[in-house]
């Protein structure tokens, strides 16, 4: 159990994109999966210029789902082809169902959720490759 706990928080710090544009140093467009808790997610980026980029992300788990909005500032790193570190405000909206972490023992049919998001993280692009592999330092909500 504990090997599976361990594998889980791996993946839920990094997450593998397969980017649908062209195969250069940087990448357009990205599709992703997310592991993170008890849950499971997708996410899409999308750079709108060269250094700013949109990301949305639908998480499920068993007791709801929540979907992110962030805008992420993207720098590059002095003598490291394909890692840049990113930062960016965002935000999120979710809904529970009756037995959901929000709930506290409330005997209703579920709810809703909103809050503001933050991140800051890594992300390196493989050279020649349709993979992108980031790592999430934070994300505050």
């Amino acid at each position: 159990m504990k090997k599976i706990l361990l594998a889980m928080l791996v993946l839920a710090m990094f997450t593998i994109s397969a980017k649908s544009q062209h195969l250069s140093q940087s990448y357009t467009t990205a599709l992703g999966v997310k592991v993170w808790g008890d849950g499971a997610g997708i996410s899409l980026k999308h750079f709108i210029s060269t250094n700013h980029a949109l990301e949305g992300v639908a998480y499920f788990w068993n007791q709801g789902t929540r979907i992110t909005g962030l805008y992420e500032f993207h720098f590059d790193i002095d003598n490291a082809p394909g890692l840049k570190w990113y930062v960016g405000p965002g935000a999120h909206i979710g809904f529970y169902n009756n037995d959901g972490y929000y709930n506290n023992g409330n005997n209703n049919s579920g709810g809703a959720f909103v809050g503001i998001d933050g991140v800051l993280g890594l992300d390196y692009k493989f050279k020649g490759a349709p993979i992108n592999l980031f790592f999430r330092l934070a994300t505050l909500y």
